[in-house]
């Protein structure tokens, strides 16, 4: 996964559109991370088709919205078929993985807390 270092602050106060903070890359995955403190992380990603994440978990929970494409996401081996406009609740330590059915961007929202 190729990572694309973002700069917030040029980010800060302006109105942009959510799909155009990453472009899709031929075969790849591309990430931009928006927002990175202590207390959780924004993170916009660009999935090539036929591209995706193999089963992993997280400590906490996270929510993933649909922006552009359709999107399987698969949560304690459950597949879940999402297309724009959809989003997820992956719940903290179980294992998920995300294949793009066809080329989509997420929004990848985790807050690092376990209240």
């Amino acid at each position: 996964m190729k990572k694309v270092t973002s700069d917030t602050e040029k980010l800060l106060g302006k109105v942009i559109k959510l799909s155009d903070l990453v472009d899709y890359q031929e075969g790849s995955v591309v990430s931009r991370e928006v927002i990175n403190k202590k207390t959780g992380t924004v993170t916009i990603f660009a999935f090539d088709e036929g591209q995706g994440l193999s089963t992993h978990s997280a400590p906490f929970d996270a929510m993933v919205y649909i922006a552009d494409g359709e999107a399987e996401i698969a949560i304690d081996g459950n597949p879940n078929r999402l297309n724009a406009g959809d989003m997820i609740i992956i719940p903290a330590d179980h294992p998920h993985a995300v294949k793009a059915l066809k080329r989509f961007k997420m929004l990848l929202i985790m807050i690092r807390s376990k209240e």
